[in-house]
Order: C-alpha cells, then structure tokens, then sequence
C-alpha cells in the first residue's frame, strides 16, 4: 500500500472508531467531555510512563484509559454539588489535569519523546512510518492494525450492547426499573471514549479525535431521528471527511489534521444550513409559514368576531383593517391577498368580508387553538 492511501485507511478506520461512541456523547449532551477526556488522558500516559519508565508499555493505555473516567467522575461530582453547571466544571477539571501533566513532563520527562504539540496536533503524515513487522515481514503501518482493533471493539460493543446504551441514554430511569444499572452503562460509555481517544490520539491528536467523535453525530443528528441510522450516517460522514479532507490537504499544501477538521466543519455547515427538517432555511420558512398562517387565523377572527356589528365599517375596513391589527400596509395586503385566493374571504362595499368558506375556516381555526 503506498503512503497516500495508509493515510486516507486510517483517517476512515479512526473517523468510523470516534463517530460510534460520539453519538451517545451527543445524544447524552455531553459533547465538551469528549474534547476535556483527549487532554486529560496525557495525565494518565504521563503517570504511568513514571510508573513503568517504557513508552510502549501496554499501562500507559491503562492509565489514560482510568484517567479519562477520574475526569468524568471529578466533573460529574463538581456538578453534582449543584454549586457548579456542568459547562463549568468541565471548565474547572479539564484545565486542571491537563497543566499537571504538562507541568510534569516539562519538569520530569523533559529528555523522554512525550511532545505536547504532537499529542494536541497530531501528524497522519507521519503514521506510515510506523511499520508493523511480523515475522520479518513488513504487513503495513501499524495505526492501521491498532486503530483497526479499536474499531472492532466500539463496534462489538455498541452491537451486543445497543438496547442497554439506547434505554440509557434515552430515558435513564427506565433503564433503572429494568436492570440496566444506567450508573455503569454511563462509566462504560466513557470508558470506550477513553480507550478510543488514548488509543487513536498518537495517529491524529486530540483536536481531530474531538473533530471526529462530535462532527460527524452532530451532523447526522440533523439528518434522521432513528439511532441506527445515525450511527451509520456518522461513519459515513466521518470516513467522507477524512479523505475529502486528505485531499485538501494535497492540493492546498496544509495540515492534514487541521484540513479533515476543517472539512468536517464545513459539511455540518452545510447541513446545518440546507438540511430537509433541521437545516436553518427549512426553519426559516416554517417559521414564515406560521407567521403567515396565524395572521390569516387572526384575521379571520377578528372579521368573524365583528361580523354584523355596529362597528363592522370601522373594524373590516378595506383602509383601516391595518391599523387594527397592527400590521404594516404591504403585510395586510398580502394577507388579503392569500385569503382571497382562498376564497375565505371578498371585498364588498369598502370592507374585507367572510365568505362562507371563511366562517367554516375561522369556527375550525378556533376549535383547534381552543379545543373543548
């Protein structure tokens, strides 16, 4: 395999691995604990290289992996005192391990290859390199294999575990009434957004492990409604911005990182604008709509309730029916316009009168804002 497509493989291979357990962070609304876990795990790296002075002893995945649930437990705890939101002590826990351990490597481990900038930052380019020999053999670079094993194991996991994360993350105390223990499919969550950051972090740093576990679920959460459908459109979107990203990258001459983070921003832009039910247009013109709508209902109303009054001349005046109910010129005008096309309502000697339709409009209009 030639470097450019070993890079493109573990993009997608860590893309699908971060977007499987982001979507329960999402849908939990716990998606700034992503970004607190990928820099407080180089607490727990740092801690046990002191432990067992090898950086490539298996502890150090060990470590981080507790680490990222200490952060989870200290931040819930803060918040749990309801003294602190927990946006905020999030903003308290996070800043805290992770100056320690910087603090420790510059202090202790300055001459020991643990670059903080790398661990932020990452280099995919740098990933082929990295060969993993079996044998004598050369079979590849070796994030394919370990990026590869984690997306077998969030895969098996959300698989033989999808009920137990649905109900929990869905309504919790139904979990509870069921036996789930809602308390340890929460810890196990973030046990598996731990593994998953320490384990694909060294590849592609922390700000792409964050931009892969939230880009992707966020942007499939404005797509569908169905779990499963947005576990798979996560993947998709993760895989299509790691390569539409590497390509970026090439062509500009820029971070690959920082290019597949970009590109991952700009398709929930996208989405995020042009969706069919969530996008931003499709709010603005449902919005519209029921502006328009309610007008024409209180309009409808307001003709409906002054109907045969002694007042009916000045209240459904063709000039004067504006000023009562405050709308501007053109804006009345349109909605005369809309309801006479309805044939709801007709002028008739200088006034907006109800037709017939108008009256069966109105009388239902308000049965169904009053029902009863």
């Amino acid at each position: 395999m030639s470097p450019q497509f070993e890079i493109q493989l573990i993009a997608v291979i860590v893309a699908v691995t971060c977007a499987l357990p982001g979507v329960f962070l999402v849908l939990r609304r716990m998606s700034m604990m992503a970004d607190s876990i990928t820099h407080t795990i180089l607490l727990g790296i740092v801690l046990a290289f002191f432990v067992t002075h090898d950086l490539s002893s298996p502890l150090l995945i060990l470590g981080a992996a507790l680490m990222g649930v200490v952060t989870v437990w200290l931040t819930e705890m803060l918040a749990e005192t309801k003294l602190l939101a927990e946006d905020a002590a999030i903003g308290v826990v996070f800043p805290l391990l992770f100056s320690i351990a910087i603090i420790l490597i510059t202090r202790y481990a300055g001459s020991v290859h643990l670059d903080t900038d790398s661990v932020l930052l990452g280099e995919l380019a740098f990933a082929p390199f990295d060969r993993m020999v079996v044998a004598g053999r050369d079979i590849g670079a070796k994030a394919i294999y370990t990026t590869g094993a984690l997306l077998l194991i969030n895969l098996a996991v959300v698989v033989i575990f999808f009920k137990e994360l649905k109900i929990a993350t869905f309504d919790p105390m139904l979990a509870a009434v069921l036996g789930f223990m809602p308390g340890l499919v929460h810890y196990g969550l973030m046990t598996l957004v731990s593994l998953t950051a320490v384990g694909v972090f060294q590849a592609v740093g922390s700000i792409l492990v964050v931009a892969f576990m939230i880009g992707p679920p966020v942007t499939a959460y404005l797509l569908t409604d169905d779990l499963k459908w947005m576990l798979i459109l996560s993947g998709l979107i993760g895989a299509a911005s790691g390569i539409l990203g590497y390509q970026a990258a090439m062509l500009l001459d820029v971070s690959i990182a920082g290019s597949m983070a970009v590109t991952i921003g700009v398709i929930f832009l996208l989405t995020f604008i042009f969706a069919p039910r969530r996008g931003l247009i499709h709010a603005l013109r449902r919005r519209y709509n029921q502006k328009i709508e309610f007008a024409k209902l209180a309009l409808l109303f307001h003709l409906y309730y002054h109907e045969g009054s002694d007042v009916e001349a000045r209240e459904a005046g063709i000039d004067t029916i504006r000023l009562h109910m405050n709308w501007d010129a053109a804006f009345a005008e349109k909605i005369i316009r809309i309801l006479i096309r309805e044939k709801s309502v007709a002028f008739s000697g200088g006034m907006v009168k109800l037709t017939e339709q108008g009256r069966r409009n109105s009388i239902a209009g308000y049965d169904a804002l009053f029902p009863g």
